[in-house]
């Protein structure tokens, strides 16, 4: 594609509605302060909504891992393993049943809001929920009675168990998201975290707890799954109601037409997204046993732990991309700054996952789902590079419009980690997977890499950015030096992080890896005492 084709790509490649009369594809938060001069708008905009999302993240990795750690301690492996694959086949049914209808209650919403027509906004709202239950009920039905033959295709009669319980799950899960697109449509983050990051995972951990204890198996997982989403939605919706935001006015509905013109492309690349997600599930339950799956599910969980602080910045990240696509020196900024801040958070966390691998699948699950730590290695290393190329997901190419190059580059994410994961599995087992999937990810990562290059003349690459790595090798030496004198598995789980995050600081300090810009974003977010430090450190 020549320069000038990818002008046009830029203008449609989108998942624009076909009317002129439709809002404008401009979604943003208005939360920063508008006295903050230009060029930091952006930063500070990034700090401020990364903040909150930062906490919740924060809060539902925990719970997420407690209740492993309780459901590993309190079923075999092969029970777990059965609950994973049935869930795989939940979440990859569950993107066919949504259709990507939720994600335009946060496109269309704030923008009817932000003309003063509440009654549109409530009108969009109302019919995304309907449509969202009409179609995850229909494939919900078709879930529950496919339940036997998909459990023949992983040679496991338990997984159409799982299968029948959670076919009842998908309404809910449809609803679910659609709460959660409509807190970030009416700029209400927090309702997010009370809803998706503590009340469901503290629900579902007492109901699974309690269910397992009197005996229930699998059938007790899935039941403290589905109990935490029904009392996840109804507090939801309890919040949305009391919003005065979508009161008022005259209900009037968006043509479905366009509701679908922007839903279904988006739809797309969530199916390979969510395939990608449980391909390896799939692939290890093929030519494995549901114990390998229910232990590279444990490495895969710890290793994606490391992804946090970018799904933490996703959420503003692409719309300042997007309000500023034109300006390709800010969108240069804002990617540079972003990929800087994020690589800066990750890489020590990255040193501590993979030194650390073995102890905390130790202490935390049991012994033997230490096999998974070379997954944990793997893994890290491909998000590292999906981070860097512009986030999971191509967040970077989704806010500059290049919509079909976020599709391609999906799909071979998908065909690739596929190919990989079917011919190294069978040789070196859930290793191979691993493996797979960083392939894929740095294969799909590069060529988007190069393809924001080549579109936009821009890249993550500066002289800022080789700082933090710089830093980042003292402390990588440090952690591997601690882990290979000290046999302790408690005593590495708890000096790692506190040796690794040391030394990259003093390193950082010496190298100046903090900005005086940094230093000024923060003055705005953060307390005074980390200020002052952060400044201490800019100015040494």
């Amino acid at each position: 594609m020549t320069p000038g084709a990818a002008s046009d790509a830029t203008a449609d490649d989108g998942a624009e509605s076909p009317t002129a009369s439709s809002p404008s594809t401009e979604v943003r938060e208005d939360t920063t302060d508008t006295s903050v001069p230009t060029s930091n708008v952006g930063d500070q905009t990034m700090a401020e909504q990364g903040g909150i999302t930062f906490a919740g993240e924060l809060i539902k990795k925990g719970f997420g891992f407690l209740v492993v750690a309780v459901i590993t301690r309190l079923v075999s492996p092969g029970v777990y393993g059965l609950f994973v694959l049935s869930t795989s086949v939940l979440h990859l049914t569950q993107v066919f049943a949504s259709a990507g209808l939720h994600r335009a209650i946060d496109y269309f919403v704030p923008q009817y809001l932000d003309r003063d027509e509440p009654g549109r906004a409530r009108g969009v709202t109302i019919q995304v929920f309907a449509l969202l239950l009409l179609t995850s009920t229909v494939t919900g039905i078709g879930v529950f009675l496919a339940a036997d033959a998909l459990a023949a295709a992983f040679d496991e009669p338990g997984v159409a168990t799982g299968l029948r319980m959670l076919a009842v799950a998908l309404p809910l899960l449809a609803v679910f998201n659609g709460l959660m697109a409509s807190y970030s449509g009416i700029k209400r983050l927090k309702y997010r975290v009370y809803v998706r990051d503590i009340t469901r995972p503290t629900v579902r951990l007492v109901a699974t707890v309690g269910l397992l204890l009197v005996g229930f198996g699998l059938v007790g997982i899935v039941g403290g799954y589905v109990i935490g989403l029904v009392v996840g939605i109804l507090f939801g919706i309890v919040l949305l109601a009391q919003r005065d935001t979508l009161k008022g006015g005259q209900t009037v509905f968006t043509p479905v037409r366009e509701i679908l013109w922007y839903g279904l492309p988006l739809a797309l690349a969530g199916v390979i997204f969510v395939v990608m997600g449980q391909v390896d599930y799939f692939v290890v339950g093929y030519f494995m046993s549901s114990d390998d799956v229910g232990i590279y599910r444990i490495g895969y969980m710890l290793a994606a732990n490391l992804l946090v602080f970018f799904s933490s910045l996703a959420p503003v990240f692409k719309p300042l991309i997007a309000e500023r696509r034109q300006d390709r020196e800010e969108v240069a900024k804002r990617y540079r700054t972003a990929t800087r801040w994020v690589l800066a958070l990750s890489l020590p966390m990255a040193a501590v996952l993979v030194l650390g691998a073995d102890a905390y699948l130790s202490l935390v699950f049991t012994p033997q789902y230490t096999a998974a730590s070379g997954v944990v290695l793997t893994l890290v290393v491909g998000y590292l590079v999906s981070v860097t190329a512009g986030g999971p997901g191509g967040t970077l190419l989704q806010g500059l419009g290049y919509s079909r190059m976020v599709f391609l580059n999906s799909t071979i994410l998908l065909v690739a980690n596929v190919v990989f994961s079917v011919l190294l599995v069978p040789r070196y087992g859930i290793l191979g997977a691993g493996v797979g999937t960083m392939l894929a990810l740095t294969l799909s990562g590069t060529a988007a890499l190069l393809e924001v290059y080549h579109y936009q003349r821009i890249h993550p690459f500066t002289h800022e950015l080789g700082l933090v790595v710089l830093a980042w090798l003292p402390a990588l030496a440090v952690g591997a030096l601690l882990v290979t004198f000290v046999s302790n598995g408690l005593v590495v789980a708890s000096v790692l992080p506190v040796a690794v995050v040391g030394t990259y600081a003093l390193a950082g300090r010496s190298l100046g890896v903090v900005t005086p810009a940094d230093v000024e974003v923060a003055e705005r977010v953060l307390p005074r005492s980390v200020v002052d430090r952060l400044r201490s450190a800019a100015d040494a």
